[in-house]
């Protein structure tokens, strides 16, 4: 940096400033240390960086399936804002199991990550050794037990409109099939089903719910299941988009046609969801938004180490996107 400053004719700090896209530097100043490290063939030493910062430039994302669309749009929402701001991101899929969880996490703290931004796994996820290290953590649609900021989205309500809407379009036995049991999404999903239920003055029926993994091949024995039945369910409400696939499959499998045979509306506005016959009604997660949420916060944690600050949770809302596959057609 020292030659690169003295063929620039400026300082070692405003070459610092530059390289590391301070706006604050004159451009013909600029303009100057740039020439000078091309022609110097200059490289910043990052792992030298690293070891005088004690941390990287890298963010790591720790999301449990990356299969999901509803978790790729998080991750473009993290990414667009780490990359504006001079980050990279290091992105970790966990499929949902705790050692593999684990074993990123250790990763990060070893690593020494600037942050993390993580969808925590259902079986409860330990961060204690990354506020040790102080490394901020932000929880994305899933709380962990520990003092960090977060962003989810109202479940609860999302599937309360969901399921209200089938009961106004006439059908009369929803059935409910939500992710298993110790996931947190999972039971805010399945309560706003058993309010629906309330509202419409009649008790939930426990028959009527399954409880699977977030995967359409369980989802799709679970709608078989409720299928059986002697007094089968009339529609459906579907607690993620890869679920909703398991359902039609079942469907086409049966010739069972949504909107006509049964009422179909599910979590998550997957890119496809549109375009099956007939166009499926879904509750819209503001997916990018969560992301981009999730790394401002963090990045307000990495720029101005605010470690007093309380941790703050962010709640977005849902919104109901109807199409065929619910309304209830002659």
């Amino acid at each position: 940096m020292k030659d690169v400053a003295a063929l620039a004719g400026v300082s070692p700090a405003t070459v610092s400033r530059v390289l590391n896209g301070v706006a604050n530097v004159d451009e013909a100043l600029a303009q100057r240390v740039r020439d000078a490290a091309r022609r110097l063939d200059y490289r910043a030493n990052g792992v030298a960086r690293s070891l005088r910062l004690q941390r990287t430039d890298v963010w790591a994302l720790i999301i449990s399936d990356i299969e999901n669309p509803f978790f790729t749009a998080v991750a473009r929402g993290v990414e667009d804002i780490a990359q504006r701001e001079g980050f990279s991101v290091v992105l970790c899929n966990t499929d949902g199991d705790s050692e593999k969880e684990a074993r990123y996490l250790d990763v990060a703290e070893r690593e020494q990550v600037s942050g993390v931004v993580m969808s925590p796994n259902r079986a409860g996820s330990d961060i204690s050794r990354l506020m040790a290290a102080s490394i901020p953590v932000v929880a994305v649609d899933r709380h962990l037990d520990a003092p960090v900021d977060t962003v989810v989205v109202d479940s609860a309500r999302g599937a309360q409109e969901a399921t209200r809407h089938l009961f106004e379009q006439g059908w009369q036995r929803p059935a409910c099939v939500t992710g298993p049991s110790s996931t947190e999404t999972a039971e805010q999903r399945l309560d706003g089903y058993r309010r629906a239920w309330a509202e419409a003055q009649r008790r939930p029926l426990v028959s009527l719910v399954r409880h699977t993994e977030y995967n359409a091949e369980t989802a799709r024995s679970a709608v078989a299941s409720l299928l059986r039945l002697a007094k089968p369910p009339d529609s459906f409400f579907v607690a993620n988009s890869l679920m909703a696939l398991g359902a039609l499959e079942e469907f086409r499998e049966r010739g069972i046609v949504p909107g006509r045979d049964v009422g179909l509306i599910a979590f998550d506005d997957a890119p496809w969801a549109r375009f099956v016959d007939p166009p499926m009604s879904v509750v819209v997660q503001p997916a990018y938004d969560i992301g981009s949420r999730a790394g401002q916060l963090l990045l307000e944690r990495v720029r101005t180490r605010r470690g007093g600050r309380p941790a703050e949770t962010v709640v977005l809302e849902t919104s109901l996107v109807i199409r065929a596959s619910s309304k209830r057609h002659a």
